[in-house]
């Protein structure tokens, strides 16, 4: 059978319309649509273009003709995968296009047989309440009804049957009022799921209302002592409850659980506990430990559901009296002649687990009787309390409201015992100190340790002690109450079988703070070169490291800075090898193993000098002066390569090898010369004649047919070329001597017959005055005696000097006249 279906917005006077075989299909099955398309419609010609759109997908449909000239487009879709999709039957109408009819369609599944069926009988609301797991979703509406009648057999056969019963959308429980229940009959019942595509139903249930009751949980209470009611023993509870009132005429049984608080550990269950008794007396558990308590009820013995847990109850259980150990240990001071005060610590090891609680300590005399009020009753782990001298012992015991510890004697044992060897500590970290010794001989059976703030606090002021009762170890870690920057005084004492070792201190640091600033600086006393300091020590800082060094640094008024190192026992300085009338910048550093510290900068000015004393030093400065400049010159002119620009250096002829020919007696006369002005003659600075006794002939003579002379070297005349006053500028010409020197000889007149003279010219300048300061060897030279006369030729030696003579009449000499050079130009 088809289904035709119409929707509106047909704007083309219903010209076309969708049919469908159904609008509900297999999710993944084929459907097949038509459009017809009525002949009647004006606004259609008979090639117009109809198209399917398959959500927003187009799709071209097949065209048929009807015998009744409609036209009918069919459009096959080979697999639903969508379970909503809207089917559009559209006319092309210029570029858009015009939607004629649309039909939705669905696709799912058939529903699931729902599972998991339970049913519950609440005396509450009195009704049956089911409920149900409805199995995977459909993706199609689904509709429940619960379904149940009444049976008297196994629920085979049905007798009456009971209204359906439908929940609401989305819920998957239903409840039957009791006004249709019988409830000691068996009732059978099922759930029913239908959708479009097809039915289901669960597997039946048969019960009977009563057998699946489900009670309200009881109320659970602590039962009180009372007279009638003795107090729980320790680690026992007294416990009460009252069932739910609609059920108090069923039979019941009670199961209760509990849990150590806090809740960290698993509930432990006890039971069955019967309705009847109504209490309980819970036992076995820990003394004084919290517990949260719970406990739940069904009908019994016939069936039923558990309750749910009751509101947790929490108690606590009753304690013990307390098992313990307590360490103890004392100190002493006598009053008068008949009385101590005596100041008893003690500390609580317990030895249990499960221990009581401590509520309080008491301290009595050995044998005291109960009715005699105690030395000490106390909750502190301390007393202090009045002995007469002779009294050697008391007894201490802890209590609670269960009883009291053992009775633990304390014994005041005197110090007779061997002492410690070689105490020391060493800090650990901030926050904990090692404490180190050597055990006496015979070792003790344990030792006492005291720690606390040491000076400036008040001796024995919040002090921590542990005992620990091994003998054979040799140091201990001390955690408790240490913080860094604190002076601590240890102390340790060693117990022996019956007496006490004297106790050894030691003060140490778990951490120390460097110094928080360094002293302060004074000048005491000052000079021109030195400056004497002087500092106040600080005293010791209570968590600062004694001091290691002190350094001194100062800095002049070029930056230069020095620096010196000093003990710490130190408490001034001089500074030696300062500058006069100079600043000076001074400050201190304190050290220490923690760190250092300076202090506030000094600054100084040394003293400047006299007048006195500027003179003194302006004389010795200049006459160390002038005596350096006339070191200096004469050594600049007795060098030999310095002399002669500075004066002629006149030969010894006693000393010279002229002595071998010349006389022994010389005789030295003057005469007047041609003006040394005279730019055309070589000016002379001094002529010297010798005479000669007899001719003889030296080693220096040569027997030359040229008719050229030579003579000694060491005999020398010298030459100035120019004005014997002005300054040499040229350099002079290096030789085998440093003189260069000109030697010629004066013949004799006819008037004057005799033996010659010899003519000695000195001078300081070289005989040439050339550009080059090369030595030069002269190739022609002439002299004569007169201005009349003939010169004659003079041939210097390879030295650079010349012989004149010898002279026939000196007298007659009228001028010397040394004629140039070859090569090189007159003179």
């Amino acid at each position: 059978m088809t289904e035709e279906r119409r929707h509106g917005g047909q704007s083309l006077e219903e010209c076309g319309r969708i049919s469908l075989p159904t609008p509900i299909v297999h999710l993944g099955d084929p459907i097949t649509a038509s459009c017809i398309i009525s002949p009647n419609c004006s606004h259609l010609d008979p090639e117009s273009q109809i198209l399917w759109k398959l959500g927003t997908e187009i799709q071209p449909g097949k065209r048929q003709r009807l015998v009744d000239g409609r036209q009918e487009f069919t459009i096959t879709v080979a697999h639903l995968n969508s379970p909503r999709v809207l089917l559009s039957c559209c006319l092309r109408w210029g570029t858009s296009l015009q939607i004629l009819d649309q039909a939705e369609v669905q696709a799912g599944y058939p529903p699931a047989a729902p599972h998991n069926l339970s049913c519950l009988m609440n005396l509450t609301t009195n009704s049956l309440i089911c409920q149900w797991e409805p199995g995977p979703h459909n993706h199609l509406s689904t509709n429940f009804t619960l379904k149940s009648f009444k049976s008297r057999g196994n629920c085979q056969t049905q007798e009456d049957s009971i209204l359906d019963c439908v929940p609401n959308d989305g819920q998957n429980h239903c409840s039957i009022p009791r006004r249709h229940l019988q409830l000691y009959q068996n009732m059978g019942i099922w759930v029913q799921a239908e959708n479009a595509l097809g039915t289901s139903k669960s597997p039946q249930l048969c019960l009977v209302p009563m057998d699946v009751v489900k009670l309200e949980p009881p109320t659970l209470w602590a039962l009180a002592p009372s007279p009638e009611v003795a107090p729980p023993q320790p680690g026992c509870l007294l416990l009460r409850w009252e069932p739910w009132k609609p059920s108090l005429y069923i039979e019941q049984k009670c199961e209760l659980r509990h849990q150590p608080q806090p809740g960290e550990a698993s509930w432990a269950l006890v039971g069955p506990l019967l309705s009847q008794t109504l209490q309980y007396e819970l036992c076995g558990l820990l003394p004084s430990t919290a517990y949260a308590l719970q406990l739940r009820c069904t009908r019994w013995p016939l069936p039923g559901h558990w309750s749910d847990w009751s509101p947790s109850l929490t108690l606590t259980t009753a304690q013990r009296a307390p098992i313990v150990r307590l360490d103890t240990w004392w100190r002493q001071r006598q009053l008068d002649p008949r009385t101590v005060d005596v100041q008893l610590f003690w500390k609580p090891v317990p030895l249990d687990k499960y221990s009581g609680q401590i509520q309080g300590y008491l301290v009595r005399a050995p044998d005291q009787a109960e009715t005699v009020p105690p030395l000490c009753n106390t909750t502190e782990l301390s007393c202090t309390f009045h002995l007469p001298l002779e009294a050697r012992e008391v007894v201490l015991v802890a209590y609670n409201t269960a009883g009291t510890s053992h009775p633990t004697p304390v014994v005041f044992l005197e110090s007779r015992g061997p002492p410690l060897a070689r105490l020391h500590t060493v800090a650990r970290d901030p926050y904990s100190l090692w404490v180190g010794w050597e055990p006496p001989s015979p070792r003790p059976r344990g030792y006492v340790i005291e720690w606390g703030l040491g000076p400036p606090s008040p001796s024995g002021s919040n002090k921590s002690w542990k005992m620990e009762h091994n003998g054979s170890i040799s140091g201990m870690l001390l955690q408790e109450n240490i913080r860094p920057f604190q002076l601590y005084e240890i102390t340790v004492t060693p117990l022996h079988q019956d007496t006490v070792g004297p106790s050894q201190h030691i003060y140490a640091y778990s951490q120390e703070m460097a110094p928080s600033h360094a002293p302060e600086l004074n000048l005491k006393h000052i000079g021109k070169t030195w400056a004497q300091l002087e500092w106040v020590p600080q005293a010791p800082e209570l968590g600062k490291s004694p001091l290691t060094h002190y350094t001194v640094f100062w800095t002049n008024a070029q930056d230069q800075s020095f620096s010196t190192v000093l003990n710490a026992s130190s408490h001034g300085l001089v500074l030696h090898g300062l500058e006069p009338a100079s600043l000076y910048h001074v400050h201190l550093m304190a050290t220490s193993k923690a760190g250092a510290a300076n202090s506030t900068s000094l600054t100084l000015m040394t003293l400047a000098l006299e007048e006195s004393e500027l003179h003194v030093l302006l004389g010795l400065f200049a006459f160390l002066l002038l005596f350096t400049c006339l070191c200096g010159a004469a050594r600049f002119c007795c060098r030999p390569s310095r002399k002669n620009p500075l004066w002629p250096s006149v030969p010894d002829p006693a000393h010279s090898s002229l002595g071998s020919w010349v006389p022994t007696i010389m005789v030295e006369e003057t005469f007047q010369l041609p003006s040394l002005r005279d730019p055309g003659m070589p000016p002379i600075t001094k002529i010297t004649v010798l005479e000669e006794e007899e001719k003889k002939l030296g080693p220096w003579e040569s027997n030359d047919s040229s008719g050229s002379c030579g003579l000694p070297t060491l005999v020398q005349a010298y030459v100035l070329q120019g004005d014997p006053r002005a300054p040499s500028t040229q350099p002079q010409p290096p030789s085998i001597t440093s003189d260069q020197v000109l030697y010629g000889k004066v013949l004799g007149s006819p008037t004057s017959p005799g033996p010659g003279h010899y003519l000695r010219c000195d001078s300081t300048q070289p005989l040439l005055g050339g550009i080059s300061p090369s030595p030069k060897f002269y190739e022609n030279l002439w002299f004569q005696t007169s201005p009349l006369g003939t010169p004659e030729p003079l041939v210097p030696n390879q030295e650079d000097d010349c012989v004149f003579g010898p002279l026939l009449d000196f007298p007659l000499l009228q001028g010397l006249q040394v004629h140039g050079v070859e090569g090189l130009g007159g003179v």
